[in-house]
């Protein structure tokens, strides 16, 4: 794929943001992928059948028109699943010019993956598993600040035998696009399936709908939900995906029976468990039970690591490739949103030196990856994000700030949540009221000024409140 491609499909990926709003895009099409433009028509990817499904059905249209607002050629667009992709990547793993996938999460690989086949002696695919990639495991996986807690919880569940108690149950790890969830998930499942002590089965909330809408049409679901029940490890990831009550209610059903069995259930999603709204309330109070671990921001140093074994893997297919560490530095530095993209400013070094015979430079780096550098512009917090902060800060949940309770425990960190809704959005009172179980306009005044008297006088509080400040606009 040439360069030129590449700059158009970032160009696009600019329109298309601009026209739906960064929400949509980043639950849509932040893990949309250009894979080939050929006599008019765009290959893109996704990871997931039900993104698929989403995409053709809701923004074809949309996407086909952006692509033609720069390349007037462009007469159709294929939407294709890369998962499928992804499986004969790992029956015969020779790579080319690429040196990554581009799901979420898979970033952190030196190299040493295990070259198993997705449906080898596990059974994986016997029992109806999304797919594997034998690449991410816990060897692979770049360890910092942000993720040491969740790689932990999740090595301590995949070292777990059979009949030992269960600790975290369920594990529930949360973070944004591209950070290591789907890594560490399928690291588990790898781990866990290698040791023979437990079966351990890797689903995707897509796979998990299918599995249960098509039992249902061919009138086996009382042998699926046996099978589901029957594992030792359930994994689940992308959760928020999870759509239909039918479905819903029989992923409740399996996951409290799976827990009142003792069997280990591991989860991840992009959002922790109270800001999954559409699922029922029994589910999420289960989810949240558990462990619930956020994987944060990569940090520049751990950004830097990621790199290097990038380049290291990237070396066993290319020997000569060779990224001197001031380049490194320079990309770790500005490419700051997620995995994904240091993955994709390698990948286009990596081209470029193949390609064209020429050394990576700074130079070159810094005209490669300067779309991948996002604009340090003040980053717009939204109300769903102070509540999420603020109540995680003084140990309350999300739905005690939207209550009636007057306890004191509720009403200060209420108030600190009205508060910062004023200052770091644009929202009207009575908005903010409405965003805060319906309350009146009045009730938010009061809070804002009873909050700034304070602040005045009481140094803790106004540190408090800074440090809030600080997290919500990272």
């Amino acid at each position: 794929m040439s360069n030129a491609d590449q700059d158009g499909w970032a160009r696009v990926k600019g329109r298309l943001r601009a026209e739906v709003g960064d929400d949509v895009y980043s639950s849509w099409f932040a893990r949309m992928d250009l894979e080939a433009i050929e006599e008019g028509t765009v290959r893109l990817s996704v990871p997931t059948r039900f993104l698929k499904s989403w995409i053709q059905s809701h923004y074809a249209e949309r996407v086909l028109a952006c692509w033609q607002a720069e390349q007037a050629q462009v007469g159709r667009i294929e939407l294709i699943v890369r998962s499928a992709v992804l499986r004969s990547a790992i029956v015969k793993p020779k790579a080319e010019l690429e040196i990554g996938a581009g799901d979420g999460g898979r970033f952190n690989n030196n190299g040493n993956g295990r070259p198993q086949p997705v449906g080898d002696a596990t059974g994986h695919e016997a029992l109806g598993g999304s797919p594997l990639d034998a690449r991410l495991t816990f060897e692979t996986f770049v360890v910092g600040r942000s993720n040491t807690l969740a790689q932990a919880a999740a090595k301590q569940v995949a070292a777990g035998k059979r009949g030992d108690a269960v600790m975290f149950n369920p594990l529930y790890i949360h973070a944004g696009v591209g950070l290591g969830k789907t890594h560490l998930l399928q690291a588990v499942t790898w781990t866990g399936n290698a040791t023979g002590e437990r079966k351990v089965l890797y689903l995707t909330a897509e796979k998990f709908m299918y599995g249960f809408v098509s039992a249902l049409r061919t009138q086996t679901a009382l042998a699926f939900k046996e099978a589901l029940r029957g594992i030792g490890v359930l994994v689940i990831d992308d959760l928020q995906f999870l759509q239909g009550k039918s479905t819903q209610a029989e992923f409740c059903h399996t996951l409290n029976a799976l827990i009142d069995a003792g069997r280990q259930v591991v989860i991840a999603s992009d959002r922790p468990p109270s800001d999954l709204e559409s699922l029922d309330d029994r589910v999420r109070s289960r989810l949240a039970g558990g462990l619930v671990v956020e994987m944060g921001p990569l940090g520049e140093e751990l950004r830097l690591e990621i790199l290097k074994s990038r380049v290291l893997a990237a070396r066993s297919h290319h020997p000569s490739f060779d990224v001197p560490l001031p380049v490194l530095s320079y990309i770790a530095k500005a490419v700051t949103h997620n995995g994904r993209d240091l993955e994709g400013a390698l990948n286009r070094l990596l081209a470029h030196n193949k390609l064209t015979g020429q050394s990576v430079t700074l130079e070159m780096a810094e005209r490669e990856v300067r779309d991948l550098i996002r604009p340090q512009e003040p980053k717009r917090v939204k109300i769903e994000d102070i509540q999420r902060v603020v109540a995680r800060q003084y140990n309350v949940s999300r739905s005690d700030l939207l209550s009636s309770r007057r306890t004191a425990n509720v009403v200060r960190p209420r108030q600190v949540a009205m508060y910062l809704a004023k200052t770091l959005t644009l929202r009207s009172l009575p908005e903010i009221g409405r965003r805060f179980g319906g309350r009146d306009h009045t009730t938010v005044l009061h809070a804002v000024r009873k909050i700034e008297g304070l602040v005045g006088n009481d140094m803790a509080l106004a540190e408090e409140i800074e440090i809030l400040k600080r997290q919500l606009q990272e």
